[in-house]
């Protein structure tokens, strides 16, 4: 179905210039997940801020959290975090 459609988020092989963003301050992210996430790619708030339902399905798939993504509004807080908010 349409709703199972997966899509690879922007990934990077390295953190930008000035390091990576400290993903734990996201709740929900803890150290072994925030280590999973730069194993796949992940560094900034930026990218995160950016998935949609697509991205979160492959994150999901990768990840095995099955909504934990969705349920703990990650995307959201990396909005409000890549803003400075």
């Amino acid at each position: 179905s349409a709703s199972e459609a997966e899509r690879a988020p922007e990934l990077f092989d390295a953190p930008r210039d000035g390091g990576a963003d400290d993903l734990k301050k996201i709740g929900g992210v803890g150290p072994k997940i925030e280590g999973m996430l730069n194993d796949l790619g992940v560094y900034h708030y930026f990218q995160i801020a950016a998935w949609g339902p697509e991205e979160i399905a492959w994150m999901d798939a990768r990840l095995q959290f099955r909504g934990r993504i969705e349920r703990d509004d990650w995307v959201g807080q990396a909005k409000a975090l890549a803003t400075g908010g």
